[in-house]
């Protein structure tokens, strides 16, 4: 416990699960290069990534004990677990937030505003969940999430709001379109989540595997960043 609270008023250490998330929402909001969305919205945003969270919690405990009844394998348990329990409760969570909070918003008028809509629901989830574990393991847990659990809500959020985005592009004029790309939305960052949770379980520390999964998916998540910034246009009613 005393540990705990010398851990919650250290500037230092809540500076070190801070910093990183604020700094990608800066990066994301500034790649917004039409119309920069209001302040207001983004904070609530960030509040509903908080939110998130305790949804996520809600339904992963539940979802756990659910796993563990129908897994007739540690394997099929995993699998299960950190794809239809994890990974779809988070994403899930987040996307029914992002959706109620900036479908009808006057504001979302580019597609480019899906990513930054997204991208900040995820990050706020992000340190929601990062304050949590730097308070309770430190500044190692606070270095190594800022390099892979951070940028990976991150990735998960740009391609959640890239195909949000382009739902809301097609809303007037092909509504199957729309619909498909809404589910797009949900089930590209779980699957992408599924994996990130399901590979970095499978071995202690960073292997191989991770490593590599993790960097082609930063540098996918950048090139979507930088492809849907350079095309941007306003949605047309």
């Amino acid at each position: 416990m005393f540990f705990f609270l010398f851990r919650a008023l250290n500037p230092v250490l809540i500076a070190a699960a801070v910093v990183p998330a604020l700094f990608l929402m800066m990066k994301i909001y500034r790649a917004d290069r039409l119309e920069p969305e209001p302040k207001n919205i983004l904070v609530r945003l960030v509040g509903m990534g908080f939110l998130a969270t305790a949804i996520a919690m809600a339904l992963e405990t539940a979802g756990g004990h659910i796993a563990a009844w129908i897994a007739r394998s540690e394997t099929m348990y995993n699998i299960i677990f950190y794809f239809l329990v994890v990974a779809l409760a988070e994403e899930w969570a987040k996307y029914f937030l992002l959706k109620r909070s900036t479908w009808n918003a006057p504001s979302f008028n580019c597609r480019f505003d899906g990513v930054v809509y997204a991208a900040f629901v995820s990050l706020g989830f992000a340190l929601a969940e990062n304050v949590g574990y730097v308070l309770q393991y430190g500044m190692g847990t606070a270095l190594l999430r800022a390099v892979t659990a951070v940028p990976g809500h991150a990735c998960f959020g740009i391609f959640m709001g890239a195909f949000y985005g382009a739902a809301k592009q097609y809303e007037h004029y092909n509504i199957e379109q729309s619909r498909t790309y809404r589910i797009l939305a949900l089930v590209v960052p779980t699957l992408l989540h599924g994996t990130y949770d399901y590979i970095a379980t499978q071995d202690e520390g960073l292997s191989p595997l991770f490593i590599l999964f993790v960097g082609l998916m930063f540098f996918a998540a950048y090139k979507v960043i930088k492809d849907l910034s350079r095309r941007d246009d306003y949605i047309r009613y």
